[in-house]
C-alpha cells in the first residue's frame, strides 16, 4: 500500500519562504519515496528532475483571484519552464455567484495554453456547498481538464474531506481523475481519500504518511 500511495502523490512544497536548496531535498526524497511528481512554486522552475518524476506548479495560487488572461500567460510561462502539469486555482467569486458559463470559459483559457499537459483545477472545496462543488466539476470538465482537485492547502476554511472527494468523483465518474489535497497528515487520512475516489494525492508530509500506510 505504501508505494500504491507513493506512486500517485506529487510530493509538494510550496511554501512562499521555499528556496532552490529546498527544491533539491524536495527532488531527493520524491525519488526516494518513488512519488509520482513534484509540485512547485512557478518562480523555482526550471528544474533538473529523473525521467520517472514528473514537474507539477500552480497557477492563480492561492486565491484564484486573477483575470483569466494572467492566469494564461502565467501557464505558458510554466510550460516554457518545463511544467508537466498545472494545477490552476478557480476564480471563486465566479463558483460562488453561479456565473458556470464564466468560470468554464476561464479554464478553457487556461486549457488553451498548456496544450498536451496535464491541466487540474483546484476548486477550494471547503468554501463551496456541494451544488456548487457538482456544477464546478462539470464546467472542469467541459473545459477540457483532466482533473478536479479539492484544495490548495492555504484556505483557511480547510482542505480535502472524504465528502467533498467522494461527490467530486461521483459527478466525473472516472471521465476525470480527483485530486485530494490539503489537510492530508496521516496514512489514514491518505487511504481514507482514496477509498472515496481520489485517484492522486498532494502531500507535503509525504515520507510520514507513506511510512504510516
Amino acid at each position: 500500500m505504501r508505494n500504491k500511495i507513493a506512486a500517485i502523490t506529487d510530493h509538494t512544497l510550496l511554501k512562499p519562504e521555499a528556496t532552490e536548496s529546498d527544491i533539491r531535498q524536495l527532488i531527493d526524497t520524491a525519488v526516494r519515496l518513488g512519488a509520482y511528481s513534484i509540485c512547485i512554486s512557478p518562480s523555482l522552475l526550471p528544474v533538473s528532475v529523473p525521467d520517472s518524476l514528473k514537474i507539477a506548479t500552480v497557477v492563480g495560487f492561492p486565491s484564484g483571484a486573477m483575470k483569466a488572461e494572467i492566469k494564461t500567460a502565467e501557464t505558458a510561462r510554466a510550460v516554457a519552464d518545463g511544467a508537466d502539469e498545472i494545477d490552476m486555482v478557480i476564480n471563486l467569486a465566479l463558483a460562488l455567484t453561479g456565473q458556470f458559463d464564466a468560470l468554464e470559459a476561464e479554464i478553457r483559457a487556461v486549457r488553451s495554453a498548456c496544450p498536451g499537459k496535464v491541466l487540474k483545477v483546484i476548486l477550494e472545496t471547503a468554501v463551496l456547498d456541494d451544488e456548487t462543488i457538482i456544477a464546478a466539476c462539470r464546467a472542469a470538465e467541459a473545459a477540457g481538464a483532466d482533473f478536479v482537485k479539492t484544495s490548495t492547502g492555504f484556505h483557511p476554511a480547510g482542505g480535502a474531506t472524504v465528502h467533498a472527494v467522494k461527490l467530486m468523483a461521483d459527478t466525473v465518474g472516472g471521465r476525470l481523475g480527483v485530486k485530494a489535497s490539503g489537510g492530508i497528515r496521516t496514512g489514514a487520512d491518505a487511504l481514507a481519500m482514496i477509498e472515496a475516489g481520489a485517484t492522486r494525492l498532494g502531500l507535503s508530509a509525504t515520507a510520514k504518511i507513506v511510512e504510516e500506510a
